[in-house]
């Protein structure tokens, strides 16, 4: 791990201190290692409150920061931060993305084709056929399936993709030495060996029903889509649609009987604008994953260079012909049309209408909280 990786560590054991604040005290002091060590009137200065200040204080003679450190590592738990290059970019661009998460398991490149899969806990035969069909095909697919452990929808669809041989990535309300439900121990250990746990919770951190509410910002964050299977009115996977409609991501919902209390989530979501899910290749066909796998071999043959780099900044979401990149890049053209042939491989731009281009971003989402 960093040297400075410690600090980061012990900030997030500040309850209060979050990604805001945290950018606060970088600025402030220009580095964790000197806001750690600071005084109590420098933090003061630095716009912590008194209570913030005593946490602080508290911690920094409590907690030894080397020590847990190399707790982490001997579990078998990486530490991500900002300024990680590992730190997956689509979970960096939402609003106060954690500045620090931990990941036990692994995060590959081909993650960033991740779709998230969330619901009730209290199941139906209906709900289960839908997650396990829907999920076992994207997974099939290349798609990495994000979820939350919990019983029901979550669980349903981690096994589905873990018995297809797909990736899934887990997000926690709890610190990753705090499995919960406990039942799903045995499911948390598979998942790490095709996948990942995540939290931005700290080891030691239980499963607070207040903790989970937050975390699922982060199920969205990492996901082009959220599909919604089955939800109650007031079901955790609606605050999941509602934070991926903030966050630009867009949601799905698979409609059921109007008259059935687990379908009247979804069905509103539909109401408000999400897109109805009746089939996985909905999902395929609008977020033109057919390109997947092939996208996936040209990545791993021919990594970017800087020509790549300097043509997506130039390229945008109007369309540009290719001779006006070329004046733009000052490329030659024959560079560009090559350059961006393998980038549309990739996924990063999208060939239009007249030798034109657009930048492949991420897309508003049409449902509205």
């Amino acid at each position: 791990m960093k040297e400075d990786i410690k600090y980061w560590v012990g900030f997030n054991l500040v309850k209060g201190i979050g990604p805001v604040r945290l950018e606060r005290l970088l600025e402030h002091f220009g580095s964790l290692r000197e806001a750690w060590s600071a005084k109590p009137y420098q933090l003061r200065g630095a716009g912590l409150n008194d209570k913030l200040c005593q946490q602080m204080v508290r911690i920094r003679s409590e907690v030894c920061l080397d020590a847990l450190v190399e707790d982490l590592a001997a579990a078998g738990i990486q530490v991500l931060t900002w300024d990680d290059q590992a730190y997956p970019e689509r979970l960096r661009g939402i609003n106060q993305s954690p500045f620090v998460f931990y990941l036990k398991g692994s995060l590959v490149e081909e993650d960033v084709w991740s779709v998230a899969v969330v619901g009730t806990r209290r199941f139906s035969a209906y709900g289960r056929q839908v997650t396990e069909t829907i999920t076992r095909i994207l997974a099939e697919q290349g798609i990495t399936i994000v979820s939350g452990l919990a019983r029901g929808i979550d669980g349903i669809a981690h096994q589905a993709a873990l018995e297809v041989g797909g990736r899934t990535l887990a997000v926690l309300g709890s610190g990753l030495d705090r499995i919960y439900p406990p039942e799903h121990r045995g499911l948390a250990e598979r998942i790490c060996a095709q996948g990942g746990l995540i939290s931005d919770y700290p080891p030691g951190t239980p499963p607070d029903g207040s903790n989970f509410p937050p975390r699922n910002r982060i199920i969205s964050g990492l996901s082009k889509a959220v599909l919604v299977i089955e939800a109650g009115v007031k079901s955790g996977a609606l605050i999941t649609a509602d934070y991926a409609a903030e966050q630009g991501r867009d949601v799905f919902a698979v409609p059921g009987k109007i008259t059935a209390p687990l379908s009247r989530g979804a069905n509103k979501l539909i109401k408000l604008g999400a897109h109805p899910l009746l089939e996985a290749q909905d999902v395929l066909d609008f977020l033109n994953m057919k390109l997947i796998a092939r996208q996936q071999v040209v990545r791993r043959t021919l990594p970017g260079d800087p020509k790549e780099a300097v043509l997506y900044s130039a390229v945008g979401d109007e369309p540009l012909h290719v001779d006006e990149l070329s004046n733009l890049t000052k490329l030659p053209i024959e560079e560009v049309t090559a350059t961006l042939a393998v980038m549309e491989l990739k996924g990063m731009v999208r060939k239009t209408f007249g030798m034109k281009y657009i930048a492949v971003r991420e897309e508003r989402s049409t449902y509205r909280v």
